[in-house]
Formats: structure tokens, C-alpha cells, sequence
């Protein structure tokens, strides 16, 4: 059985339909209103491996930040709603993601605990129409809803285009690990407390 799930979130600031298949094949159709964004949201369910439908309307008259951090909310109440019980699941992966001159880290662990770090030293105040200090608030509401430890870094790079595309996919590619399921481990629950 796919594991997906269906979110409808909406506020006094953003109205968000999202569709999501952890089992996938990272076919995408995204409209949040910000070009960049929704290229990293392609590129997130490609490398993911998930399906993902993102449908936005938001309050960008006022600001970006309102609809970044509440489709990370949307993104991670999505994955939580998806992985069910958690039985069999790898629960935590890495990830390294090269991006030309641009080296990108990447830990998730879905462990029940939301905690959420981003180092990046990223120069511009945007890559296209996306305002590059977002990308620490949307990550900061998917580590929230999906109670998940995220923890991303820029360990070096010149272009702000690249150090946030490389997070971004290092991102996918640690939770696509973290989501897999082990055959040997299928009716486990990966902790020794009993509950995640």
C-alpha cells in the first residue's frame, strides 16, 4: 500500500492543499506563487522519490513568509500523517549533496522530537523572487509538524543559488532514506522506548 496523505491547511494568511506518496516516483505540480520555491519543491520531490501536489494561496502581498512556513508545516504534518505508525521505517538518514563548488549536509531523524538547525552562510537576500532566509523557516515548520530532528548545512560554497538548491536536496535525499522501509524490520517500531 502507498503510504500518502492528504492536508488541507488554511489560515487567516495562507489557504494550502497538499497531496503527498512517500512511495513515488517524484512527479511534481507545485504553485505556491514563488518561481524559486517551487523549483525547490520539484527538485525535493524528484530526489525524494515522493509525488507531491502543492496548491498555495497566500498573503504575498504582504510578505513570502507566511507561505514558505506554513507549506513546511503542511509538507511535515503530510509525512507524519503518511508514515502511519512508523513500523519498519529507517527512521534517520544522511545525506552529503555536491552542487558544483557548493557542498551541502543533511541529518533527519523522525524520532517524535521536532528540533530543527540550519547553518548556511548564504550572501544574497534572494536567488530569484524567494527571500534566502525562508529556507531556515521552512524547514523550522516541517521539523515542527513531522516532530522530526532536521539538521542542514552549507559547508562551503560561492553561489547563494547553489548552497540553497544543495540544501534543499540533501534534504530530500536524507528523508527519502529516513521514510525507507527495511523488509527486516517491517512490524518494528525503530526505538527501544516503545513509542515514537
Amino acid at each position: 500500500m502507498p503510504r500518502s496523505a492528504k492536508i488541507h491547511r488554511k489560515t487567516n494568511e495562507t489557504d494550502i492543499h497538499l497531496k503527498m506518496n512517500l512511495d513515488g516516483r517524484g512527479k511534481a505540480r507545485i504553485a505556491t506563487g514563488i518561481r524559486f520555491f517551487d523549483h525547490m519543491l520539484e527538485l525535493l520531490a524528484r530526489h525524494g522519490a515522493f509525488d507531491l501536489e502543492i496548491s498555495v494561496k497566500g498573503d504575498l502581498d504582504v510578505d513570502q513568509h507566511h507561505t514558505v512556513e506554513d507549506v513546511g508545516i503542511a509538507l511535515g504534518e503530510a509525512v507524519l500523517k503518511a508514515l502511519g505508525s512508523k513500523r519498519g521505517i529507517l527512521r534517520a538518514g544522511y545525506f552529503l549533496m555536491p552542487m558544483d563548488e557548493t557542498l551541502a549536509a543533511a541529518a533527519v531523524d523522525l524520532g517524535g522530537r521536532p528540533y530543527c538547525v540550519v547553518n548556511a552562510k548564504i550572501s544574497a537576500n534572494r536567488v530569484g523572487d524567494f527571500q534566502t532566509e525562508l529556507t531556515e523557516d521552512f524547514f523550522q515548520g516541517f521539523a515542527q509538524a513531522a516532530r522530526a530532528n532536521v539538521h542542514l548545512r552549507a559547508l562551503y560554497g560561492r553561489s547563494s543559488h547553489h548552497q540553497v538548491e544543495a540544501i534543499f536536496k540533501a534534504f530530500a535525499r536524507a528523508l527519502r532514506f529516513a521514510v525507507s522501509r527495511d523488509k527486516r524490520l517491517r512490524s518494528v517500531l525503530p526505538s527501544t522506548k516503545g513509542l515514537l
